[in-house]
């Protein structure tokens, strides 16, 4: 007799349950090792602390009624929780403060496009560092993960996530319309991006080749050259805080793990600045992000800069066996 599970859940067995804990192990070494300390936070959250932290996360969540008639949901990410957390148990404490966690997260989304609707994060957040210096630390210890992790090859991106909301308002779109743009760009569905800006009132021939020949610049420094000379303020001032960001991670020694990626959009509300994505050629599927959030922890009463990375768990591992199959050969 055959009893499913949802689509989008899986089981686990003992062979790949020994081989995720060492993965897990090897994180927390990293994470620990760099003095971030490990939290955990409920499963369950009141849905109103979720929608506070990203509205447009909370659309995706799970939503249930407790006994009490409170709305509940499980969390679908750990960022959100962690600000909750640190407002409420750090407030008086003297930043920045350094956390790491391996944890669960729900969404609901659509399982038959590939997507999980429970899944693993292993992630740091690094709450009261401004940049560039608290980003470049975060690429750090995201470079030293992947490096634990055996990949190597593992490629890091680095975005704005301000340069196309600040663009499409400089070409006078808003609301929805600016929305469902985003949304395009977050899905680097560059087809349907130019069909939905050629759609809109109001954005000329030259406006909309500027957003999608930014959203395909991807490279060393001299893509923000290239950037620039497509004119503009908003991309005068996206390209200069990367560069400096870039060159905070040179000091560092990490850069050379970075690619500038003006086409990466990360598809949660409450970044700002800097954003980051984890591509690995082994796998071909984004294995993590994060970026800088430092307008969500005034959302919970406590106006600190942050920024912060997770690591899709189950994806790592996958990347990491086919890293092992190509070192062994044929």
């Amino acid at each position: 007799m055959i009893h499913p599970i949802p689509p989008g859940t899986r089981d686990v067995l003992p062979d790949e349950m020994r081989e995720l804990r060492r993965l897990n192990r090897a994180l927390v070494d990293v994470f620990e090792g760099r003095g971030y300390g490990e939290v955990a936070t409920p499963a369950i959250e009141y849905d109103e602390v979720l929608a506070r932290g990203d509205g447009r996360t909370a659309d995706s969540a799970y939503r249930f009624f407790d006994e009490r008639g409170d709305l509940l949901a499980l969390r679908s990410d750990m960022t959100v929780p962690i600000a909750r957390l640190v407002a409420t148990r750090y407030a008086n404490a003297e930043p920045p403060h350094r956390l790491c966690y391996i944890a669960n997260a729900f969404r609901a989304v659509r399982p038959q496009r590939g997507q999980m609707r429970e899944f693993v994060q292993a992630g740091v957040e690094l709450i009261g560092a401004p940049a560039p210096e608290g980003t470049a630390e975060v690429v750090e210890v995201l470079a030293a993960a992947l490096d634990a992790a055996g990949l190597d090859r593992a490629v890091i991106g680095l975005g704005d996530a301000d340069l196309y909301r600040q663009l499409l308002t400089e070409f006078g779109v808003e609301g929805e319309a600016r929305d469902s743009v985003l949304e395009r760009l977050a899905m680097h569905d560059l087809v349907g991006l130019e069909a939905e800006l050629s759609s809109l009132e109001g954005i000329d021939d030259k406006q909309c080749e500027t957003c999608v020949a930014l959203s395909q610049l991807r490279g060393g420094r001299e893509v923000l050259d290239e950037a620039r000379s497509l004119g503009g303020e908003v991309v005068e001032r996206a390209t200069a805080r990367i560069d400096e960001t870039l060159g905070t991670l040179e000091q560092r020694g990490v850069a050379d793990r970075v690619q500038i990626d003006l086409g990466l959009l990360r598809n949660l509300g409450y970044y700002s600045g800097a954003i980051l994505e984890v591509y690995d050629p082994a796998l071909g599927h984004v294995l993590g992000g994060g970026g800088r959030y430092d307008n969500l922890l005034k959302r919970f009463g406590l106006d600190l800069p942050a920024a912060g990375f997770a690591l899709y768990l189950e994806r790592v591992h996958v990347a990491q066996m086919e890293e092992e199959s190509r070192e062994e050969g044929p």
